[in-house]
């Protein structure tokens, strides 16, 4: 592999640019094979210096004490800055976890579009007034809890980040920002526009590195009084372990194995798209993708060859190329997961109907390319329906009755989303109402909004990010009571 030019990017520390201890990362591009940027990674003494400088500008509060409209005003500058980057933030992407440019720039512009969002819900934010029970007043007020570890993933970096550091900034926190070891570089590139924006120095810090290196001393740092992690279930439950002996506060939005249910009676044009998308958009490198699809008995055969046919017309590509529908994914590493995962479904006597193979010759020799796959001939039961594959693996099943249905959906450790298709609104609100997620798409799949609420049950998460509960997720509620008794 041909090394990068540059010399490795900083650690961010206390507003400037922070020499890093730790060995350095490269950044690979899924597309070619290539380095494409190295960073300095932090050790457990750079952790203690981020946490003492986000401390710090905690303790003097010249961050937290700003009036809300004066925070809102910084995330407004942020949102401007972002949108201004956009371009550079995509291709940065792009480069390091491989997906399509046109998506990379989608996100770049959510990104700014989720500071914008947050800067108003600052603004609007307010507390509350409580029924009296004798001669006082007494109020809910929501202050900072202080020092916020946020912990991103590679799937959607700039998504993630964008969604954990504008809303705990508007709380009034301040945070050190871990992104993944395998995409540094978004976080490093929001963390500096951010700052640039008009934050206090210390207030935000970003450390890359690796989840043994800088992930387990931050969780555990006795000055960090939350975390915010998404990622998989496995570390999600370590780190809820860890904070629970701490007794702090955790948000975890972890993994899912969503069921995509096609009735009988269902737009079949619109239900093909949408399943397809649910599952091969982002090559299934989405906690909610699709990947367990169930379609009504009568309907099964004819549906199934619709998708298979949808699937052999994508096209794998560079993913600068516009005509690409899908570049690589996101690691090599990662491709030979879903290759295991794909030789398993066969050993349970699964049947590859569509992909299940890299594609060969140029430009995908050099690549962490894979086909699109879909799979049938398994029960519920195979470890290809049960775990989370994280990839462009789709796993398909017929179902005969609507109780046989959800008793099979809700059959799984997850909770984080499921969709189905149907033209029978009763028929549609009262699965809906039944099936175990944190989500539930209706003639749709996919569609997400700042403004909502996201989060799931079970083994996928705690807590809900988005919407104004957001913004309270990094909060600490207070109640205040004021006496009347003898006037003030």
């Amino acid at each position: 592999m041909n090394a990068a030019p540059e010399a490795p990017a900083p650690l961010l520390i206390g507003g400037e640019a922070a020499k890093g201890h730790g060995p350095i990362l490269e950044a690979i591009d899924p597309a070619t094979g290539r380095v494409s940027a190295r960073y300095q990674s932090a050790t457990s003494a750079d952790v203690d210096a981020a946490v003492k400088a986000a401390r710090e500008s905690f303790a003097h509060g010249t961050w937290r004490t700003k009036r809300p409209h004066e925070r809102a005003t910084v995330l407004f500058e942020a949102a401007r800055r972002i949108a201004e980057a956009s371009e550079t933030l995509a291709q940065l992407q792009m480069s390091q976890n491989g997906k399509a440019l046109r998506e990379c720039r989608a996100q770049a512009k959510a990104a700014a579009a989720t500071f914008r969002y947050f800067a108003s819900v600052c603004e609007t934010m307010e507390g509350e007034l409580t029924t009296p029970r004798g001669d006082y007043l007494s109020m809910i007020v929501h202050e900072p809890i202080g020092v916020v570890a946020l912990i991103t993933p590679w799937n959607s970096p700039m998504t993630m980040e964008a969604q954990k550091l504008a809303p705990a900034l508007a709380a009034g926190n301040s945070v050190i920002l871990k992104p993944s070891e395998i995409t540094p570089g978004t976080g490093l590139a929001l963390g500096r526009i951010v700052c640039e924006a008009g934050l206090t120095p210390g207030v935000l810090n970003v450390l890359s590195g690796t989840g043994l290196t800088v992930g387990d001393p931050l969780v555990r740092h006795k000055d960090v009084g939350m975390i915010s992690f998404t990622g998989g279930t496995a570390t999600g439950r370590a780190i809820a372990r860890i904070a629970a002996e701490r007794l702090i506060p955790v948000a975890l939005e972890l993994g899912g194995k969503s069921p995509h249910i096609v009735f009988a009676d269902a737009d079949v044009d619109r239900a093909v798209e949408g399943v397809f998308g649910g599952i091969f958009d982002a090559l299934g490198q989405s906690c909610v993708a699709g990947s367990r699809l169930f379609v009504e008995r009568p309907l099964y055969r004819a549906f199934v060859d619709r998708l298979i046919e949808r699937a052999n017309t994508l096209k794998l590509g560079p993913p600068a190329d516009p005509t690409s529908d899908q570049g690589p994914l996101a690691s090599f590493g990662h491709r030979e997961r879903v290759e295991r995962y794909v030789a398993l479904a066969r050993a349970d006597g699964g049947r590859v109907l569509a992909g299940g193979e890299r594609p060969s010759g140029a430009p995908f020799d050099h690549g962490a390319y894979y086909q699109p796959t879909i799979i049938d001939g398994l029960t519920n039961d195979a470890r290809a329906c049960r775990e989370e594959i994280f990839g462009p693996v789709l796993c398909v099943l017929p179902f005969d009755h609507e109780s046989d249905l959800i008793e099979q959906a809700n059959d799984t450790a997850y909770g984080l989303a499921a969709g189905l298709w149907t033209r029978d609104v009763a028929k549609a609100w009262r699965v809906a109402r039944r099936l175990e997620a944190g989500t539930v798409w209706i003639n749709t799949y996919r569609e997400l909004s700042i403004a909502t609420p996201f989060g799931g049950m079970k083994e996928s998460g705690l807590g809900r990010e988005k919407g104004r509960q957001g913004v309270r997720l990094y909060t600490a509620t207070k109640s205040i009571y004021l006496s009347l008794a003898g006037g003030i």
